[in-house]
């Protein structure tokens, strides 16, 4: 009975060291809840925190080129005044003509260049900035001269019949008939020592080959119309411009546009020269 006992207390004992349940015989097993453990929830997105805004990048912006106010090919009124501040710094010797041309790009490069300004030969607002600064508004004479002045206003005893129409003040001459104009050309007069005489005339002689007999020099497709004053061509104002002036006569240096006017005009069509 002893040893009975005494192997059930060793066996009672190893069992409570190794951990392990043993039911006896003939004895209900005591019952042991089960581990129950418990799911992780899943991060709901709400749970999760906001990204942080991406730094904004350092990289500095693209330069925008200046805006071209004007380059080849570009006519009128504003590239005149570019020519005509252009011709007061001296870097440019013509015109002004009002067309942007190969001298135009020309000048317009080397002003750049000179000022440490990208040399492309456009006028852009930062170009434009600097020639302003260097130069002074151009007057009327300067914008104009080379000509291609608008002509100017005709004179009223201009609106009737045939009639070459002078004016001094624009240096322009208009061929009318009737009120209409039908060609204008640029001309010049006579220097204040040989000034061109202002009033109503009529042509009264043509001569297509005419030479001087006063100065001998060539005066093509001519139209008298004063003494020995005509209008006609004249080589000298079509190759040096304003620079000259004549001895008394309209100078004409268009020589399609006289060759046109002097197969149109007849003896006895009126002439009027006025400011």
């Amino acid at each position: 009975m002893w040893r009975s006992v005494a192997a059930a207390t060793t066996v009672a004992a190893l069992v409570a060291v190794s951990g392990c349940t043993v039911q006896a015989v003939g004895t209900p097993a005591e019952e042991v809840p089960p581990v129950r453990i418990s799911p992780v929830p899943e991060a709901s997105p709400d749970d999760a925190k906001p990204a942080k805004p991406a730094k904004p990048s350092k990289r500095p912006a693209p330069e925008v080129p200046p805006k071209v106010l004007w380059s080849k090919g570009d006519k009128g009124r504003d590239v005149r005044e570019l020519q005509a501040r252009l011709r007061q710094i001296a870097w440019l010797f013509e015109g002004p003509t009002g067309t942007y041309g190969a001298s135009t790009v020309t000048a317009v490069k080397g002003f750049q260049g000179k000022r440490g300004l990208p040399k492309t030969g456009k006028t852009d607002s930062v170009t434009w900035r600097r020639l302003l600064n260097m130069t002074r508004e151009p007057g009327k004479w300067e914008l104009y001269a080379s000509g291609g002045q608008p002509a100017a206003k005709p004179d009223p005893r201009c609106l009737t019949g045939r009639v070459l129409c002078v004016s001094k003040t624009s240096r322009t001459l208009r061929w009318m008939v009737d009120g209409r104009t039908v060609s204008t050309m640029d001309v010049r007069f006579g220097s204040q020592y040989t000034p061109t005489r202002e009033g109503v005339f009529n042509v009264y002689f043509k001569s297509r080959h005419h030479v001087s007999t006063l100065y001998d020099t060539p005066m093509p497709y001519a139209l008298f119309f004063s003494g020995g004053q005509a209008v006609h061509y004249s080589s000298d104002f079509a190759a040096t411009g304003y620079n000259g002036a004549s001895h008394g006569c309209v100078n004409v240096r268009d020589e399609g546009k006289i060759a046109a006017l002097f197969s149109q005009v007849r003896n006895g069509d009126k002439v009027v020269v006025y400011w």
